[in-house]
């Protein structure tokens, strides 16, 4: 009987013992796999951003504008889907960011922003006409 004690009792530690490398091993695999799945990271992902996007998020642009959602003024899409990334559109667009204005998108004005140079507003503006996916 006590042989039989012994033997369960080292079948049990050999058995509490033994999974820990297993695990390890399963673990590591896992986290291998997970590192490799690159299935729901965005296409832009590790690539640097835009001079024009990085402006956008430095400025209070994102108070009134979302990328995807109607806030104050429209989405950064819906104003790509209505204005073609032209020269002309883009130098227009950069002028109504510096002087405000109003009218285009209903009755609430945008602010003026004097303190932005015309090149940074064109950057900013590029980036917004380049969420088109056009």
């Amino acid at each position: 009987m006590k042989k039989w004690y012994l033997v369960m009792a080292g079948a049990l530690f050999f058995a509490a013992c033994g999974g820990g490398e297993n695990k390890t091993e399963t673990k590591q695999s896992s986290q291998e796999s997970a590192a490799a799945d690159n299935s729901m990271v965005s296409p832009n992902a590790g690539k640097p951003a835009s001079k024009g996007e990085t402006l956008m998020a430095e400025s209070d642009c994102k108070t009134c504008h979302k990328e995807e959602m109607k806030v104050v003024g429209p989405s950064l899409k819906d104003i790509a889907g209505k204005y073609p990334n032209t020269p002309e559109n883009i130098d227009k667009l950069a002028q109504k960011v510096i002087k405000g204005g109003s009218g285009n998108w209903g009755d609430v004005a945008m602010l003026p922003h004097p303190n932005i140079s015309q090149e940074d507003a064109k950057e900013m503006v590029s980036y917004i006409l380049s969420l088109s996916g056009k």
